[in-house]
């Protein structure tokens, strides 16, 4: 059942028709962008209720609430900042889905604060994709610059947020920059996750990729390595049919 929420100045809700999911928006603080949607769909996990997931920067929520549709596990998503939080909090109660998501606000280093060590059957994150280098040029929203920037957290202290989290066997699901691969497969590697897959998403045939989904269990094998057909995500100016199929169902 859907609950009446009080939307803030230039807030507005948006809807993933293909997961029937409502989510409070801003401009002035957060949207989701497709590559929440990749890496919601991204994810393999059953329904069973035992099922505990992490979702660590999650920003306004969506990848936990889009995510929710999958599983009957319960859902816990850490985002330091307040506001995000709160927009995550809301779209929640929004969806009526309070028994199954639970909202922290801190910082991802915090976590094991609330949640036990080598308990999580899965972690999601989405995590900034630029260094903060004092040269590069970041958004003046401060609210954007975080997300996107590694100004509260790094790759290293989420890869190692996510182990800590993780039990034997446990999978991490991520998206991430092409072009620091090699940087987050050491960061993998040295946290006791093993990458099995890996799949590139290309704005449109014939360019570069721009994203990758990346998927690693807990203490598993370093083989059997797979590399998932790539994803394109516009064809003649439109969404590819795989892009409408998990957007509008």
């Amino acid at each position: 059942m859907m609950t009446e929420i009080k939307l803030k100045e230039n807030e507005r809700i948006d809807q993933l028709y293909s997961q029937d999911i409502k989510i409070i928006q801003s401009d002035d603080v957060f949207s989701f962008s497709l590559d929440a949607v990749l890496l919601a769909n991204f994810v393999k996990i059953n329904q069973s209720a035992k099922n505990k997931i992490v979702d660590l920067c999650s920003g306004n929520g969506a990848v936990g609430l889009f995510v929710s549709n999958k599983t009957k596990g319960k859902i816990t998503q850490v985002e330091i900042q307040p506001e995000l939080a709160d927009m995550a909090k809301r779209s929640v109660e929004l969806n009526g889905l309070e028994q199954q998501i639970n909202i922290i606000n801190d910082d991802l280093s915090n976590t094991i604060n609330y949640i036990s060590k080598d308990s999580v059957d899965m972690v999601t994150v989405n995590p900034p994709y630029f260094p903060n280098q004092s040269n590069s040029k970041k958004n003046p929203n401060q609210h954007l610059a975080i997300a996107r920037h590694e100004i509260k957290t790094d790759l290293h202290h989420v890869i190692k947020t996510a182990s800590d989290l993780l039990k034997t066997g446990g999978k991490l699901y991520l998206v991430y920059r092409p072009d620091r691969l090699f940087e987050l497969m050491s960061e993998l590697n040295n946290n006791r996750l093993a990458t099995k897959h890996i799949q590139f998403i290309y704005p449109k045939k014939d360019t570069e990729a721009n994203m990758i989904l990346v998927s690693a269990i807990k203490d598993g094998k370093n083989s059997g390595l797979i590399v998932d057909p790539p994803i394109t995500v516009y064809d003649n100016g439109e969404y590819t049919k795989f892009m409408k199929k998990i957007l509008y169902g």
